[in-house]
Order: structure tokens, then C-alpha cells, then sequence
């Protein structure tokens, strides 16, 4: 499959670094090479992408991170993930968002955030992993902050969409995102002082505590969650009545008594044992779970005699999507507020049941599984209203930053254009001692909310993701994590940590990295072959961003499947839609076996390179 490879596969024994942008993976290899260690690493990349793709993340957002440390135990026993996936605030009710006259949570505004979960996450994993002072590692995002960096088009593209929403009604997101009153060229060069000005006060306050590195660390921590930082986006949130997705305006409900009151926590991931591999994933309360559905679906079925550009290898995988997204509709949510029955819906015997449904021809209905006081209906009449715009599957889905104006997938509401949703960045890094991180960093999109000025970010829309319904088990409720689409992978093999991988992309991240891990898996791909190849996905499931729709039956192909592939496709009932021939899919992956490193990155925007010696 060499055919499909845009660059080699990096080989080497000292560390790899793979991101969505170059800058970070840049700023992670130098933390390696100035002697940390891969946690060390992760946390200087992920700061960096916070900086150079605020079209995709912010320090306002949310990540999960899968780890291994050597240093906690052999083989499993040394994989952990740290959820920074925050809360609703206390006033998040449904009633409230009732009372405002809302029927979904808005896609973009102040009602629409979560508390912030990244920053405690980073900051927990450097101080429980990592060796390095927080001033170390921080120090390219600053330099990239204060210095500049180059604007990616995508970047561009995203604030050209809400030029006009920045200019009516988000003016200090104008004032940031407009430099001379315009929207920026890609290319050029552009600063968030204020953003570097936050991150230097929060080193000040942390050394200012005195204390070794973890007490620095925590006091950083404090700064943010019961500090500078707590009060500003509380008086921001709850200060401002501001224009939302919903096309009117409405005050926040995040309040610093929120922020001071939530945490990171760690936990052991979902696991799954296929075929040699054990993968690990963050728990039911992301769609994280759903990769390991599929693949106990996939058991089943002699995937490696499949063509990986075959139609009964997309057909295949693209069905049991379907049931496993169904499920994630139906069962998952918080475990801390909903009792999911994750055993039963990891059992062999469950999927081999659910593998019954699986036929010939594509299926057009939402089917999940019966499990006795489990469960929600889905209500239909949410989910079935057939998208076909652009603007829901320019990059591949649930997160496009890109769409014609007025398409559904970016919503007009009240004649207003609202922001499209945003995307998501993605990490690996493997040291020389076999530590592994893999990150998902999310939220606190440039376009997500208006920006804070004193801080020099905004927060998240990630509360889109609750329903305002009861008694489903994403339903909004105070303190309770939406079931976010973040999702990390790290897969052991032969009981050996092997890899870290994923990527951006919404509702299809879990397809995405599902037909990557198969191709390499089961194809002999390398990791830059199983990257590069033709991506498919399907949008058959409730989106998970406002305004919540479904294409059910849809299949998204990349222009370069063979013609013989695709018409038979079509001819078992799949609505079959072709995109452009690089778009769908931005992974990156890094692996270890015995002394050997390797890593590769997606070529798609041109953004996303791995680097390693």
C-alpha cells in the first residue's frame, strides 16, 4: 500500500512527537531533547496548540489524556487517563434553559460552556509525570504567543464566518481576531499578548507560592480554578448578555464557585482485547467506548481478508458504526448521574447478538441495543432530518470549520449567521523509556464564545451536547459531563504498550481511528500508509453538535476509492457522497516495539507533522 504514503514513517530511538500543527510538535521535540520526558513533552505541545490553532482548542476548552508511565507498573498496570472534560455549572438546568425558551442547548455562547476542564488536566499530568517547572515547558506557547506565529488558512476561513457576528455583537472577539479591521491574511503574522500575559501570571503566582515543583504546580492550579482566572470568567459569563446560536442573547450561568469546585480526575480506561491488542479508551462518558464496540463487532469477521479499499471492508465497518453510535445514543453518559451498563455493552456475547442485524445492504434506521433497565429511546423526531450541506461534512462531520453561508451545518438563526461548530487538535508523543501520551485537545474555539480580553481566550460550547430533555442519559444536569466526542487511544500489544494515536473530528473520531488501527492492525499498513489511505465515514448517527441532526444511511467516501468500490457501494442502498480526495481524517500515531520509535502524521490542511530522531 506504499502507493497511498505522502511522507515516510519516522524511525528512531530517542522520542517522536506527532501533532496537528508543526509549532507544537516543534515545542514538544525540544522539551525531549532539553532532557524531559514524554509527559514533559505533551504538556508544552498541548499549551503550544492552545496558541497556533485557536480555530481548534483554547485554554478554555477541554482535553482527555491516555498515558503510560513505566514508572507506575508493567503493561496495564501503568495506563491511566485523566479526564479534563469539566462539568455543567450549577445553574445548568434544563428548566433554566427552558425558561430562556430553548429546545436545544445553543451551539455557540456563553449558555453553552462547561467548566474548563484542560488546564487542571495539563497541569495534573505534568505534576503526578512529568519532571520539568512549568516555566520550561510553557515557554514556547509564550514565545509563540507573544512573538507570533503564522495563520494557518483554515484559521482565516473560520474568522472570515463570523466577521459579521464579531462585528454586531462579539466586539471583543473583533477587537483580537479583526487586527486593522479586517479579517487577517493567511500567512500573517499574528500575537495574543493578553493570552501570553495569563500564562506568565499563573508562572508568577505558582513560584510566588515557593515550595518544590508540585507545590508551584498546584498553587498554577489554584490560580486558575479559585484565582485570577476563576473570577474573570465568572464575571465575564455572568456580566454579559450576548448574542448565542440560538439567534438571541443570554447571560452565562459559569460562576468562579463553579470553577472552584471541580477538579481533573483520573481513571483506569475501558479496555478490549482484539485479536493480540489490548486498546484502551476514556471511559462512558465520551463516545470513546464506541471504538471498542466496534471492534468486538468486527471479532467476527476475517477483517484481514477483506481489501481495505473493498467494498466489503467499508460496508462492513461503516454497519457496525452504526450499531455502535446507536448504542452511544441510547446508553452512555456520566457514569457519576447515570448507571451505564458498560460491561454488558463490552460483552462478546452482546455483539455477536448485535452482529445479527448486520446484512447485505445498508441500513437507514437507528438500532440500538435492549438491555433491561438500561437505556433511553432516541426521540426521532430530534434526529431524522437528512442533512446535505457542505458546511456538516467539510472536514468530515460533527466539527467542520468550514461551510456556505446559511448551510445547515453552520445554522442561521433568526436570520442570523451563527458561528459553524469548531474542531479539535490531536497529540502522541513516545520517549526513549517508552512513556506515552496521547491527548485530544478541544473547545474553547476562537468562535465558541466571545473572547474574554483580560485573559486573552474564551470559554466552550460544549454543553451543545446535553440534551434538554429528562430523563435520557446525556441530559443536562449540574455537574454532570456532557458526553463529549473527545476521544484518546492507546493500544498494548501482545500485553506491551505499543501505540498512541488519534485524531480531530467530532462524531467520526472514533470511525476515523477505528479504519486506521484495522488497516494497520490487520493490513500491514505502516502508520503513514494507514493514514494516508482513502477515509470513509458515516453521519447515520444524532450529531452531537447543535443543531443535533442525522443523515441516516449517509456514507462519506474519499475521491480516490476505486470506482468499482463505490458503485457497488451505492448498490447496496448506501447514500454514497464523494469528497474532495483529501479531507476527511487527521490523525497522527506513534509506536514503540523494543527499541525502535516510529510516528507519522496526517497530510490533510498541511498542518500536522510528527518529528523524531
Amino acid at each position: 500500500m506504499s502507493n497511498f504514503t505522502t511522507r515516510p514513517e519516522l524511525k528512531g530511538t530517542f522520542g517522536m512527537v506527532a501533532s496537528t500543527h508543526w509549532l507544537a510538535t516543534a515545542a514538544g521535540m525540544a522539551i525531549l531533547e532539553a532532557g524531559g520526558n514524554a509527559f514533559d513533552a505533551a504538556v508544552a505541545t498541548g499549551f503550544a496548540l492552545q496558541v497556533v490553532e485557536p480555530h481548534l482548542n483554547g485554554p478554555g476548552g477541554d482535553v482527555p489524556i491516555v498515558l503510560y508511565d513505566r514508572r507506575k507498573g508493567a503493561g496495564l498496570d501503568g495506563v491511566e487517563v485523566i479526564c479534563g472534560q469539566g462539568g455543567a455549572p450549577a445553574g445548568a438546568t434544563i428548566a433554566h434553559y427552558k425558561s430562556e425558551g430553548l429546545d436545544l442547548v445553543p451551539g455557540s455562547g456563553l449558555l453553552a460552556t462547561v467548566i474548563p476542564g484542560a488546564f487542571d488536566a495539563w497541569m495534573l499530568m505534568l505534576r503526578d509525570h512529568g519532571t520539568m517547572h512549568p516555566r520550561q515547558v510553557l515557554a514556547h506557547a509564550i514565545g509563540y504567543a507573544e512573538q507570533g506565529y503564522a495563520l494557518v488558512p483554515m484559521i482565516c476561513e473560520t474568522i472570515g464566518q463570523v466577521e459579521k457576528l464579531f462585528r454586531d455583537h462579539w466586539g471583543t472577539s473583533a477587537a483580537l481576531y479583526l487586527p486593522n479591521g479586517a479579517v487577517p491574511a493567511p500567512g500573517s503574522l499574528f500575537r495574543n499578548p493578553a493570552l501570553a500575559a495569563t500564562y506568565r501570571r499563573l508562572l508568577d503566582e505558582g513560584e510566588a507560592a515557593g515550595g518544590d515543583r508540585e507545590a508551584r504546580i498546584d498553587a498554577m492550579r489554584k490560580a486558575w480554578y479559585r484565582g485570577f482566572v476563576a473570577e474573570a470568567m465568572g464575571r465575564f459569563s455572568t456580566g454579559n448578555e450576548l448574542m448565542d446560536g440560538s439567534g438571541e442573547r443570554h447571560r452565562g450561568v459559569l460562576t468562579a464557585e463553579d470553577m472552584a469546585g471541580w477538579q481533573a480526575t483520573k481513571e483506569r480506561p475501558a479496555t478490549l482485547d482484539y485479536k493480540g491488542y489490548t486498546l484502551c479508551k476514556n471511559g462512558f462518558w465520551s463516545q470513546g467506548p464506541t471504538f471498542l464496540q466496534q471492534l468486538a463487532l468486527l471479532d467476527g469477521f476475517d477483517m484481514a481478508a477483506m481489501d481495505p479499499l473493498g467494498p466489503d471492508f467499508v460496508h462492513t465497518v461503516t454497519e457496525c458504526a452504526k450499531l455502535a453510535f446507536a448504542d452511544r445514543e441510547a446508553f452512555y453518559g456520566d457514569p457519576d448521574f447515570v448507571a451505564v451498563p458498560e460491561a454488558r455493552l463490552l460483552a462478546a456475547d452482546y455483539a455477536a447478538a448485535r452482529r445479527e442485524l448486520l446484512g447485505r445492504d445498508a441500513s437507514h434506521e437507528l438500532r440500538p441495543g435492549e438491555i433491561p433497565g438500561h437505556g433511553a429511546p432516541i426521540d426521532y423526531t430530534l434526529v431524522d432530518r437528512g442533512i446535505e450541506s457542505e458546511a456538516f461534512s467539510a472536514l468530515g462531520g460533527g466539527e467542520p470549520t468550514a461551510g456556505p453561508a446559511g448551510a445547515p451545518g453552520t445554522g442561521r438563526a433568526g436570520g442570523l449567521q451563527m458561528p459553524p461548530p469548531g474542531d479539535t487538535c490531536h497529540l502522541d508523543v513516545i520517549d526513549k523509556d517508552g512513556n506515552m501520551v496521547g491527548a485530544t485537545p478541544s473547545g474553547g474555539w476562537l468562535h465558541s464564545s466571545p473572547h474574554i480580553p483580560e485573559l486573552g481566550f474564551c470559554l466552550n460550547s460544549r454543553a451543545q451536547m446535553f440534551w434538554l430533555e429528562e430523563g435520557v442519559p446525556s441530559s443536562l444536569a449540574p455537574g454532570k459531563r456532557p458526553r463529549t466526542t473527545l476521544s484518546v487511544n492507546l493500544a498494548l500489544k501482545d500485553g506491551e504498550p505499543y501505540m498512541v494515536f488519534g485524531t480531530p473530528g467530532g462524531d467520526s473520531q472514533d470511525q476515523w481511528t477505528l479504519t486506521f488501527f484495522v488497516r494497520h492492525s490487520q493490513h500491514d499498513m505502516n502508520l503513514q500508509e494507514a493514514i494516508d489511505a482513502p477515509m470513509f465515514q458515516t453521519n447515520h448517527m444524532p450529531s452531537s453538535f447543535w443543531p443535533r441532526e442525522a443523515d441516516l444511511g449517509s456514507l462519506l467516501l474519499e475521491d480516490r476509492f476505486p470506482e468499482a468500490t463505490v458503485a457497488e457501494l451505492a448498490k447496496r442502498g448506501h447514500k454514497v457522497e464523494r469528497k474532495d480526495p483529501w479531507c476527511l481524517g487527521r490523525l497522527s500515531a506513534a509506536t514503540k516495539t523494543g527499541e525502535m520509535l516510529k510516528a507519522a502524521a496526517n497530510p490533510r490542511l498541511m498542518q500536522g507533522y510528527a518529528a523524531g530522531r
